[in-house]
């Protein structure tokens, strides 16, 4: 190509402009398209946009609304929808609870709307820039038939704490109904236009997923398909042993823990198949009373499926379950490599932190207790038998630690920094829980906190510090699954 008039940058030629802001981020080409036309030109070349990670909404970027940001998602997806082959979204309609009165999200419901014009009139808007994001972005992908990546995260739980989702709710939305039918088409149109369809993952995507999604996805896809993640707070299974018998390549799954049946288990242990490497599953003990633990996959499935995946880890959050629910989950030959039990108000037993360091002494690397009430219960034995202490000297391959909720004592925590050494990557406790026994604090020196932070920093070999902020904790739930599992995933 021949030089274009003019000196510097706008003397060079349009291949290598192109390939200098391959190397910017998407923020910043944006940014950069604005100088002149030639560079707008040469930065919406489609070579530059193969893979497009966006959130909209939530307060992000600014604190800006989602309904703010629907124009700049608009645009976007108008310019590169078409070809994108990556495509990574989360969609977050508002920006903490509907509800901010109620102490207890999980208690929320749809009533308050009644009762409450304004709160329902901003829960109508959030609902609606919701459902008009995605057609926008359904609308743009209909046709990308080199889609390799699809992950798709709606930051929703809030919306569904209000009372969604069902049929005589979305009429509450202006064309709510024919809108949700237009994303359903849509979404299964994207299934099967694709063709080389690598990654697929809807994470609490509101109205998205159907029982009958799968059907759609074309029988090249069906083939290339690795990773399949669908999870959502439907009360129906969203994947069939049909649709899953298709994808017989997957290397990592994700599905609600009571969507695992028996028959999906042993589907997957057929020698026919690919050998499944991860395996998320999220169990929520709300939802227990609509989709119970019968007739999910047993002790002698595992066993098989172990046989032929031999490699398989599995990945496990568990919402608000009591330790009664966890024992008929937590299978001994389940192969556990990460396990988070978080809860408002539900208890975890010294009983079940005991069952968990010795059935996954050799296997677990991740362990997260979180807990969100203002009580600190105390799992050890008169401050000294501790079953955190227990868990982290059992657990050789222990390496993320991170409690909130539960009293957690500073001689305990200091054995625990001790055992595990720098091998323990991440220690995270909130202030918080952090308690001092009164007996030693007449024997000690000095600042009962600076000689905490002074010996679980020797224990650790680094400097470490308790979490000051527990927001930084207590992420939403849903939300760290998602990408927890993404790099679990990814990481196989």
């Amino acid at each position: 190509m021949a030089l274009c008039g003019g000196v510097g940058a706008m003397a060079l030629p349009s291949e290598l402009i192109v390939h200098i802001f391959s190397f910017l981020s998407d923020r910043d080409k944006l940014r950069a398209s604005a100088v002149c036309s030639r560079w707008r030109e040469c930065l919406f070349y489609p070579a530059l946009w193969t893979e497009l990670k966006l959130r909209i909404g939530g307060g992000c970027n600014g604190g800006g609304s989602s309904s703010e940001e629907t124009p700049k998602l608009e645009f976007l997806m108008r310019k590169f929808g078409s070809f994108v082959r990556e495509l990574q979204l989360e969609l977050a309609p508002v920006e903490g609870y509907l509800s901010p009165l109620n102490s207890d999200p999980s208690s929320a419901r749809m009533d308050q709307h009644d009762s409450d014009p304004q709160l329902s009139e901003r829960w109508r808007d959030a609902m609606a820039t919701y459902l008009d994001q995605v057609l926008c972005v359904f609308s743009s992908i209909r046709n990308n038939r080199n889609l390799r990546k699809l992950s798709l995260y709606g930051d929703t739980c809030v919306l569904q704490q209000e009372g969604l989702l069902d049929s005589s709710k979305l009429h509450q939305i202006h064309q709510g109904g024919k809108k949700i039918n237009e994303i359903q088409q849509l979404f299964m149109e994207v299934l099967s236009n694709g063709r080389q369809l690598r990654w697929l993952s809807c994470s609490f995507m509101l109205g998205l997923v159907t029982p009958c999604s799968l059907a759609c996805l074309s029988n090249p896809s069906a083939e290339t398909l690795q990773h399949l993640s669908l999870l959502d707070h439907q009360l129906g299974p969203l994947i069939s042993p049909s649709e899953l018998d298709r994808l017989s390549n997957l290397h990592s799954l994700a599905l609600d823990f009571a969507d695992l049946t028996s028959e999906l288990c042993r589907l997957l242990a057929s020698p026919l198949r690919t050998p499944l490497h991860r395996l998320s599953l999220l169990l929520n003990g709300t939802a227990l009373e609509f989709k119970p633990l019968e007739g999910t996959a047993t002790e002698d499935d595992w066993k098989a499926l172990i046989r032929v995946s031999a490699n398989l880890r599995v990945y496990i959050v568990a919402l608000e379950v009591n330790s009664s629910e966890l024992l008929r989950v937590l299978k001994p030959s389940l192969p556990l490599e990460r396990l988070h039990l978080d809860s408002y108000s539900t208890l975890v037993t010294d009983g079940t932190l005991e069952l968990i360091s010795q059935q996954y002494n050799k296997t677990l690397t991740h362990f997260l207790l979180l807990r969100d009430d203002p009580d600190f219960p105390d799992l050890s034995i008169n401050r000294n038998e501790d079953p955190l202490v227990l868990l982290s000297w059992r657990c050789t391959q222990l390496a993320v630690l991170v409690i909130h909720g539960y009293t957690v004592w500073s001689h305990n925590l200091v054995a625990i920094s001790r055992l595990r050494g720098s091998s323990l990557r991440v220690l995270t406790v909130s202030e918080e829980s952090v308690d001092f026994d009164p007996d030693q604090l007449v024997c000690m020196e000095g600042d009962p906190v600076h000689n905490l932070v002074k010996e679980v920093s020797l224990g650790l070999g680094r400097v470490w510090h308790p979490c000051l902020d527990s927001s930084l904790v207590l992420s939403e739930p849903t939300q760290h699954f998602h990408r927890e599992l993404h790099a679990f995933s990814v990481g196989m």
